[in-house]
C-alpha cells in the first residue's frame, strides 16, 4: 500500500520570483554543487526552460555505506537516484508541476505533484508525494523511511531556494 506526504514550503518572495529562479539553469547547477558535500556524484543531466514551462533531470549517487542499515539490506550497490521535476507555464493563481524519482532496479516508486501559488506574505510551494515499496514485510518501514528523508530534503531545498533567490534575483 502506498504512503502519501504533503509538504508546504512558505517563502517571502513573490511566486513569480521563485518560478523565475527554478527556470534558471544556474539555480539547479548550484543546488547540485551543494549536494556534492554529501554525495560527490551529483549533476544536472538535462534542463529546458521554454514557453511550455521548465523540466530538469538530476542525477545523484549515494554510496551504499551512507545508506541506513535497512536500505543496505535491499540495495547491494551504491544508490543512483534520477530525479525529474517540472513546472508548467507560470500562472499568477496556481502553477502546477510534477516530480518523480527512480533508482535502477529499485524496490519502489516515488511520484509527486507540486503547485506554486501566491500568499499574502509571498508564496508557497506545496508538494504531495506518493511512495510505494514492492518488498513484502519491509515495505511499510522503507516507505516511512523515504518520507522522513523527503521532509528533510524538502526543508533543505526550501532554505536553499530562499537563499538563492536572495543572492541572485
Amino acid at each position: 500500500m502506498a504512503r502519501r506526504l504533503s509538504y508546504s514550503a512558505r517563502f517571502t518572495h513573490p511566486a513569480e520570483t521563485l518560478y523565475k529562479a527554478q527556470n534558471t539553469r544556474q539555480y539547479w547547477d548550484d543546488m547540485m554543487a551543494g549536494f556534492q558535500m554529501i554525495s560527490p556524484h551529483c549533476e544536472v543531466d538535462f534542463f529546458v526552460s521554454d514557453e511550455t514551462g521548465m523540466r530538469v533531470v538530476l542525477k545523484q549517487t549515494i554510496g551504499r555505506d551512507q545508506l541506513p542499515p535497512l536500505a543496505q539490506t535491499v540495495l547491494k550497490k551504491d544508490m543512483v537516484i534520477t530525479r525529474e521535476e517540472s513546472f508548467g507555464v507560470f500562472d499568477t493563481d496556481n502553477t502546477k508541476g510534477t516530480y518523480n524519482a527512480s533508482i535502477p532496479a529499485g524496490p519502489g516508486s516515488l511520484d509527486g505533484w507540486q503547485e506554486l501559488f501566491p500568499t499574502d506574505t509571498g508564496c508557497t510551494i506545496r508538494k504531495t508525494t506518493e511512495v510505494k515499496v514492492f518488498i513484502p514485510f519491509v515495505n511499510g518501514k522503507l516507505e516511512q523511511l523515504m518520507l522522513v528523508n523527503l521532509v528533510d530534503l524538502f526543508r533543505a531545498e526550501a532554505e536553499y531556494a530562499a537563499d538563492w533567490v536572495k543572492k541572485n534575483l
